[in-house]
């Protein structure tokens, strides 16, 4: 090899490091992200409308999981529950969901940064994505996205931390 073609390989593999820096980054980013970092969900939260509250209960992360519990309360009775969990597994960390105690379904972590966590099930009907954030107030928000007649669409919810009885 002459040293110009020397020099060109070595300008050449300088031009692609950041390119393959950032992809081994990018490759890394959920796995990256620990349970033990999801640990801001934990805590009891209420969503209050006119016609119906819902609270969301997680525990603190302990023993590679966090275990929660949703239910909502319209006109004095319980229109919906669902059981939930976010667990640690070999390939990622997966939160899943029982609504109505039915089988569950798994959502994989995509994305962590910070208060923020998406969770994705390309092969699931409605929702396919499940985001949680913690907002700078201290309040929660969900929102679950998904396709619907033809179009991606979203349920929000913001949740406020349960006042203590």
């Amino acid at each position: 090899m002459t040293s110009m073609s020397t020099g060109r390989l070595v300008l050449l593999a300088a031009a692609m490091l950041p390119m393959v820096a950032s992809l081994a980054v990018a490759g890394e980013a959920p796995a990256a992200c620990a349970i033990e970092k999801l640990g801001w969900m934990a805590g009891s939260w209420e969503l209050t409308t006119e016609k119906s509250r819902t609270e969301e209960n997680w525990t603190k992360v302990d023993g590679g999981s966090l275990l929660g519990m949703s239910r909502t309360v319209a006109g004095g009775k319980t229109v919906f529950f669902e059981y939930l969990r976010v667990e640690a597994r070999p390939d990622g960390v997966y939160y899943v969901a029982h609504p109505k105690a039915r089988p569950g379904t798994d959502f994989k972590l995509v994305r962590c940064e910070g208060e923020e966590a998406v969770f994705e099930n390309p092969k699931h009907d409605f929702p396919q994505r499940i985001i949680y954030r913690k907002m700078a107030d201290g309040s929660l928000h969900a929102r679950v996205e998904g396709p619907r007649e033809g179009k991606i669409v979203g349920q929000d919810y913001s949740y406020k931390p349960m006042k203590k009885d």
